[in-house]
């Protein structure tokens, strides 16, 4: 299954492969502020048409995660890092995703201030 999603403005946009029925929702300072609700997938199976150039990224705390957002309408779809396994991985905001419903998925707290 492929999944459309895109920033606001839509000048970010990108397909993801893969299915899913939670997310992970994070209580640290940047994910609840955004109110993300993040998927995280193997890297290779994110597929990004906008240029790096057109984009900006934001790294925090411990710098490991490199989120991606939209200089234009400033919305963040997705972010890029190394996974526990050591292999590349995408944090996909699920809310920037065409036809999610919200209100059935299941979602995972993480407490992300303890790290």
């Amino acid at each position: 299954m492929s999944h459309h999603g895109s920033c606001h403005c839509g000048r970010i946009a990108f397909d993801v492969e893969g299915g899913f029925d939670a997310a992970v929702e994070c209580n640290c300072s940047h994910c609840s502020r955004k109110g993300y609700l993040l998927w995280f997938v193997p890297r290779e199976r994110l597929h990004v048409h906008t240029p790096e150039t057109d984009m900006a990224s934001y790294r925090f705390n411990k710098h490991v995660i490199d989120h991606r957002f939209c200089p234009h309408c400033g919305c963040a779809p997705y972010g890029l890092g190394i996974g526990p396994d050591g292999k590349p991985m995408a944090a996909i905001n699920v809310r920037c995703l065409d036809g999610v419903a919200l209100d059935t998925l299941k979602r995972v707290p993480f407490d992300g201030r303890k790290l």
